[in-house]
């Protein structure tokens, strides 16, 4: 489920343990500490993240 309002968008997704979701920026970069903030609240480990860059 996804919903945009602004300059942001707004991202869920179904678990085992129940519903994640997080606010993403919707800019050209992200500062990498914002990434780690994103990456924290959807509940995705940064390296596994980066296996798909």
């Amino acid at each position: 489920m996804s919903g945009r309002s602004g300059s942001h968008v707004r991202l869920s997704k179904i678990t085992p343990e129940g519903k994640v979701g997080t606010v993403v920026p919707m800019h050209r970069e992200l500062k990498i500490g914002t990434l780690k903030g994103v990456l924290k609240l959807a509940k995705i480990d940064p390296d596994e993240f980066a296996r798909y860059l």
